[in-house]
């Protein structure tokens, strides 16, 4: 593979960072089955994972830990990279996030690419079994009865749409999409099965024209989310009503 400098660390990373958020009781449970994916990456080329003690209860965490055996430096530096939710159905942050990054240097390694789910070729109109994992574990972000998860179905059915007239898999679109824009660094892939690996790999030899690239446009316009859930986080500033309305006098 590739590799891109990450901001200005002097890092170069490969355009691939393997996610571990289904590594463990999230996903899957099988430590040995883990371990096999991440040295499976790592043959593959990828050269950085990331993982976070909220995955899995930390669970996630030991079973890096298990497969890499490396000591954990703790410094304090500068914020050199920024990591928002990134996808063809998740386009908020083109507004200001990736902007801002690539005027100032930052990495960008967005997280969930494939959308939760949602562009990975099973979430189609009039499919049979519209359920996985992730939409068990929180049902309001699949909830097909809401108004923005019927028109992310209706967007994702369209990409899928896009994907298979230009002979390429709607996981490959998806990660190319991400990948192809100019402030990020690399897409954090997120396997929960030695397949699901495999059929992400190949994204990286992908490149979109600009005709594809006018397509998704049509479907979901630049800089736009389907829902305020699908930023991953509500600053204070939005979650709290005090913090964005001018106090009253009192009469």
């Amino acid at each position: 593979m590739e590799h891109r400098p990450l901001g200005r660390t002097g890092l170069q990373v490969t355009p691939l960072c393997l996610g571990a958020m289904m590594f463990g009781a999230w996903g899957n449970p099988d430590h040995d089955d883990a371990i096999a994916i991440i040295h499976a990456a790592l043959d593959a080329g990828i050269n950085f994972i990331d993982t976070a003690d909220v995955y899995s209860a930390g669970e996630s965490e030991e079973i890096v830990g298990e497969a890499r055996w490396v000591a954990e430096r703790r410094g304090r530096e500068r914020f050199v990279c920024e990591q928002p939710p990134y996808s063809m159905l998740v386009r908020g942050v083109e507004a200001d996030v990736l902007p801002t990054c690539l005027r100032y240097g930052m990495g960008v390694i967005p997280w969930s690419p494939l959308a939760g789910g949602w562009l990975s070729g099973k979430w189609r109109r009039g499919g049979s079994d519209l359920t996985s994992r992730r939409s068990a574990r929180i049902p309001d972000r699949y909830d097909l009865s809401l108004p923005a998860n019927q028109r992310k179905l209706e967007a994702a059915d369209a990409l899928a749409v896009v994907a298979d007239k230009a002979g390429i898999s709607l996981v490959h679109l998806a990660l190319a999409f991400v990948l192809g824009h100019p402030a990020v660094t690399a897409a954090i892939i997120g396997p929960r099965t030695m397949d699901q690996l495999t059929s992400q790999l190949g994204a990286v030899d992908v490149v979109l024209d600009d005709d594809l690239l006018d397509q998704i446009d049509e479907i979901v316009p630049p800089g736009t989310n389907f829902s305020f859930a699908d930023a991953g986080y509500a600053p204070p500033s939005i979650a709290q009503p005090h913090r964005r309305r001018r106090a009253r006098r009192p009469a």
